[in-house]
């Protein structure tokens, strides 16, 4: 580990073993992942709707494969779905099952092997708590104003409340939905739309296909009576589905959208990974956007309500997801941001691209505020590697996708830009449709490095806080020696280190001009001597904002 390679008094190393401990501790104590016995190929979904009771009736096949021999049973994730007939496609024969605890059970006929697949077709009605959500239509003086909709979320995992399924994300199936609607709307599904059939009863139903494995938590549809206006980047069709009569404010929401898949095609050197990328407007929609795969959702209020930059934010940051977050997916809720606080970042490195450095640390410098006010604030502390994770919405904080962002500006400033998005391509690359880790992405950025970043991420992803710093400057007109005492206030606990490890530059000004002093603080107290000729006018610790999560008192 990095620190061996320096002193310090007996104590305060005590107390960083201690701390490393501390977090090894946290890390090994709780296994995040979850047990699999099978691996889903593909979900069949066929779904239609009763508005009046908000009922989903669907019709799902399950095609999966055992991952060990002596396969006979099924645990699906299904909460308060009322199932009417549970089959074996191969055979048409009824299979055992109960239900239980939002899981359904299966025995099957007979054990089966990883060389065989199975499908399961399931036929069942939903009155959803969650994951489907029935809106109904507003009028202003007998005029629709928001048409009526019935669209999903599935993240973290509400999946399991309108179709049987393995709703957690380390597995990746390919998807295909059927969605029958009354005439007169329309239905936005993922992947590539297939065809529209006219159904004798005067419905329709859309059908789509997603060709790529992605997580079950991505799998979502959109109904409503909604217009489409059409873009396109390279071989992309962009889609932004809108209300009737707000045409406009697509283009002006979502007229960026190709300049974001081309920055971010240039930074990452991978191409956008889909075959579509819709963008679509809901009521009552609880978070910003969420980044179903091909398929965005985002709320109305967000679109239609908010602020050119804050709308453009928003826009890139659910586009960034298409690489991190749906191509490449946290195995894990405990790992959320790698998703969450690369799509942070990738605002500000869009920002920086097309409007310069100076807005690009802007965004950084706006994020890194927002997760130390909170900081100051939250019971629930911790490190970007979530302790505290469970499967609702307490995941999506400040500390994931602010502190997140940040974190990652710090990263590709302790390694250089260009080695930087080296690496990004590496960890995309690599592990492209797959599951990743924290370990992947930093033996990515040690790869393209060449340098050992177990103290970075110990500090900045599996810890928590920030560092306070108070700084006493002396200067000795005799020996022409500057002292800055540096003394790091921070509160030490499991997780905030008692001295974080803060590679810095120093900016000092004299009437004779500017001097550049590297310093590598690793003590909760150090001072360094720094020969000036000068009474030093102007200390800057950081000019450059490489560290943008911490807080510098110079006393004077």
């Amino acid at each position: 580990m990095l620190y061996k390679n320096y002193s310090r008094p007996l104590f305060a190393f005590f107390l960083f073993v201690v701390y490393a401990f501390s977090i090894s501790a946290q890390t090994a104590k709780q296994n995040f992942n979850r047990a699999r016995t099978f691996d889903v190929q593909h979900y069949t979904i066929r779904v239609s709707f009763d508005r009046s009771s908000k009922t989903v009736f669907g019709d799902t096949t399950v095609q999966l494969k055992p991952l060990e021999n002596g396969f006979n049973r099924i645990e699906l994730d299904a909460a308060n779905i009322q199932f009417d007939s549970v089959k074996l496609e191969s055979s048409n024969k009824d299979i055992a099952f109960k239900t239980a605890d939002d899981k359904i059970y299966l025995t099957l006929d007979k054990s089966y092997s990883p060389t065989e697949t199975i499908s399961v077709r399931f036929k069942y009605s939903a009155r959803p708590r969650k994951g489907v959500y029935f809106v109904e239509a507003r009028t202003e003086d007998g005029r629709v104003v928001r048409p009526a909709q019935i669209w999903t979320q599935g993240e973290p995992e509400e999946a399991r409340y309108w179709f049987p399924s393995y709703d957690f994300p380390d597995d990746k199936a390919t998807s295909e939905q059927y969605i029958t609607v009354p005439r007169g709307e329309i239905a936005i599904g993922n992947g590539e739309p297939l065809e529209t059939i006219e159904n004798a009863d005067g419905t329709l139903t859309f059908h789509y296909k997603m060709w790529v494995p992605h997580s079950t938590y991505l799998t979502s549809f959109v109904v409503g009576n909604y217009v489409k206006v059409s873009d396109s980047y390279k071989n992309v069709p962009l889609a932004f589905y809108m209300y009737p009569g707000s045409e406009a404010v697509a283009r002006s929401a979502y007229g960026k959208t190709k300049d974001m898949m081309r920055v971010f095609e240039e930074l990452t050197r991978v191409n956008y990974p889909y075959n579509k990328y819709d963008q679509t407007v809901v009521a009552n929609f609880t978070f910003g956007g969420m980044e179903n795969i091909t398929a965005t959702t985002m709320a109305d209020t967000e679109i239609f309500l908010n602020a050119p930059n804050d709308i453009e934010d928003l826009v890139s940051h659910e586009l960034a997801h298409s690489w991190f977050g749906n191509m490449v997916t946290c195995r894990n809720w405990a790992e959320l941001w790698l998703n969450e606080g690369f799509a942070t970042y990738m605002e500000a490195a869009y920002r920086e691209k097309m409007y310069g450095r100076e807005d690009y640390l802007r965004k950084i410098r706006e994020d890194a505020r927002q997760f130390m006010v909170d900081d100051a604030v939250n019971k629930n502390r911790h490190g970007l590697f979530n302790q505290l994770a469970r499967p609702d919405d307490s995941i999506f904080d400040v500390t994931t996708y602010q502190k997140g962002g940040a974190v990652i500006h710090t990263l590709r400033e302790t390694v250089g830009a260009e080695i930087f998005w080296k690496a990004v391509n590496i960890y995309l690359t690599r592990h492209k449709f797959q599951n990743v880790e924290t370990t992947n992405l930093q033996r990515a950025m040690e790869e393209a490095s060449k340098m050992d970043l177990d103290w970075f991420f110990r500090q900045w992803v599996y810890g928590g806080g920030y560092p306070k710093i108070n700084v006493e400057k002396n200067y000795n007109s005799q020996t022409k020696r500057l002292e800055l005492i540096i003394k790091q206030t921070q509160e030490a606990n499991k997780l905030t280190p008692e001295a974080f490890v803060l590679p810095m530059e120093v900016e000092i000004t004299t009437a004779s001009g500017v001097k550049t002093e590297k310093l590598n603080i690793k003590k909760r107290e150090e001072t360094f001597s720094v020969k000036l000729d000068e009474e030093p006018t102007k200390i800057i610790f950081d000019k450059d904002e490489k560290i943008s999560l911490k807080l510098v008192k110079i006393e004077s």
